[in-house]
């Protein structure tokens, strides 16, 4: 691993136009962070997280405003490597992690039958917030990127039937006065794989036994993706803009006319 100062320049300075100033521009564009915000970090042991986790700390220490920070890490199973590598990291970040445990992958092994990484989404989702209210917490941020947004576009339209998608900020249903965001909301992965790669970090990856034998939809969403831009090369882009693009005169609401295709 290269040394946390080394690692924290290149996130300002080598990797500012692709990484930081989008970074900052998602945060001022949604309005993700307000002062006197407490935000729960959510590290899950991932590249995304992580650097999530070092983009706060460098905007803490950089804002006009005041804004607290906390980060946490939910260990839903993880073997004894995977979370001393955790750990190893975080220490080596100087990051001040806070650790609880779920049993979401014993669960996920008995219940998720077609749908793991969905089952297992929303019960981390749920076990966060809890954690973080307990906190003190008003918001949890998560390390969702660019191509998490595009891909879940298409997984919902493919799959599911609908346009949907991950937005930048959003209210919690179950957990009053909570918010979710995404400050990496503009952030490509291209670009954090080379962050990871020149940070020379081995990050963890989903950890899951059960992925581990499912290759999963969202694998062959991004599998999907590559191959459009062969021929597209501003395909992922155009997937995005959809999200702001959406014609109401041509998106009316036809549930109750619905018809049978099939």
């Amino acid at each position: 691993m290269k040394a946390k100062i080394d690692i924290e320049k290149a996130i300002i300075k080598k990797y500012r136009k692709e990484i930081y100033s989008k970074f900052v521009k998602a945060i001022k564009d949604f309005n993700l962070i307000e002062e006197n915000d407490n935000i729960a970090i959510c590290i899950s042991g991932g590249k995304d997280s992580f650097l999530l986790a070092k983009c706060m700390q460098e905007l803490k220490r950089h804002n006009k405003f005041g804004f607290n920070i906390k980060f946490i890490v939910m260990n839903p199973g993880y073997s004894k490597e995977n979370l001393n590598q955790i750990i190893k990291i975080a220490k080596h970040l100087e990051i001040p992690i806070e650790i609880f445990t779920s049993n979401i992958f014993e669960v996920i092994k008995e219940f998720g039958n077609n749908s793991p990484c969905y089952l297992c989404a929303r019960m981390r989702r749920g076990a966060l917030y809890n954690y973080a209210k307990k906190l003190g917490c008003n918001k949890i941020a998560l390390g969702h990127h660019f191509n998490d947004v595009i891909e879940t576009i298409l997984l919902n339209q493919l799959y599911n039937g609908n346009f949907s998608a991950m937005l930048p900020i959003l209210d919690s249903d179950n957990f009053e006065n909570m918010k979710l965001i995404r400050p990496l909301f503009y952030i490509k992965e291209k670009d954090i794989i080379s962050w990871q790669k020149y940070s020379e970090i081995n990050f963890i990856d989903c950890a899951c036994h059960v992925t581990k034998k499912n290759i999963g939809k969202r694998q062959e969403i991004k599998q999907l993706i590559d191959n459009l831009l062969k021929t597209n090369p501003n395909a992922d882009i155009n997937i995005f803009h959809s999200m702001f693009n959406v014609n109401p005169n041509t998106t009316k609401q036809l549930s109750n006319k619905r018809k049978n295709i099939e």
